[in-house]
């Protein structure tokens, strides 16, 4: 499963929105990856994977969950990045 969502937090998914990011997706037991539009996945359970996207605020990415509890993983991440961070 996974979904498409622009991110909100005005530093994108870098410092504090990647590491909210990490830390949600590595409390689910699915499989995890975020992608950019047009680029590669990588695994969102590491930081340095993560943050090496360089997403910024208003880029959109792709969540993909796999696994028993993946509608609640997307779900959560959605939420993180939905968030403005101060």
């Amino acid at each position: 499963m996974s979904r498409s969502v622009e991110v909100v937090p005005e530093n994108g998914l870098h410092a504090r929105p990647a590491a909210t990011f990490v830390r949600t997706a590595n409390e689910f037991s699915s499989d995890v990856t975020v992608a950019p539009d047009g680029g590669e996945s990588v695994d969102a359970t590491s930081m340095i994977a993560v943050t090496a996207l360089g997403v910024g605020h208003g880029e959109r990415v792709t969540i993909t969950a796999d696994g028993e509890d993946e509608a609640a993983a997307i779900d959560a991440l959605l939420a993180v990045l939905a968030e403005p961070v101060e």
